[in-house]
């Protein structure tokens, strides 16, 4: 008998998405779209680096294992999943919409595997995403147009910080 588990499930289908993810962003990045989104609540907490005169973010590990953080876009917020795995960031098709961001149906022009199989994303520019004051600005996305169950704050987000790091308790982000 095979037991799979619903994270150990969750786990392979984020880095199968994050391999094509990569490979899309590879070829396909380049888009650019404004975005916006409806408020959201999530567990962040900005905290001060001592000496230091920039201020890093924490978010706090969720009770699932998971680094869940509210990102802000353009000033509004959409919840994400903090996925160090993913080479982008990643919108659901729901989100990109509540945030304003709409690509034409020509723009899918990237394939990536989800837990539903096979879908279409099109390549966008978001002007500024932020967790709790770590801001980065033109941070490169995909919107997935289906099968993506949340939105992922990938590396396109992650990599430009001067600096991340996992602790058992949490993800701090440092501008």
């Amino acid at each position: 008998m095979i037991r799979i588990d619903l994270q150990s499930a969750a786990v392979f289908c984020a880095a199968v998405l994050a391999s094509l993810v990569t490979a899309v962003t590879i070829r396909h990045l380049g888009g650019s779209d404004a975005a916006q989104a409806a408020p959201f609540q999530a567990s962040v907490v900005a905290t001060a680096a001592a000496p230091a005169p920039v201020s890093a973010a924490q978010v706090v590990k969720a009770a699932d294992g998971h680094y869940w953080a509210q990102a802000t876009i353009d000033g509004r917020a959409v919840k994400v999943l903090v996925d160090t795995g993913a080479s982008v960031v990643a919108l659901t098709r729901a989100d990109a919409l509540r945030l304003g961001v709409d690509p034409k149906p020509e723009n899918f022009t990237g394939r990536v595997q989800t837990a539903s199989g096979v879908v279409r994303a099109a390549p966008v520019e978001l002007a500024a995403v932020s967790v709790a004051g770590a801001r980065v600005e033109r941070v490169q996305a995909l919107v997935v147009e289906d099968g993506l169950a949340y939105s992922l704050l990938g590396m396109s987000y992650l990599g430009r910080l001067s600096a991340f790091e996992a602790t058992p308790r949490g993800l701090t982000l440092k501008p």
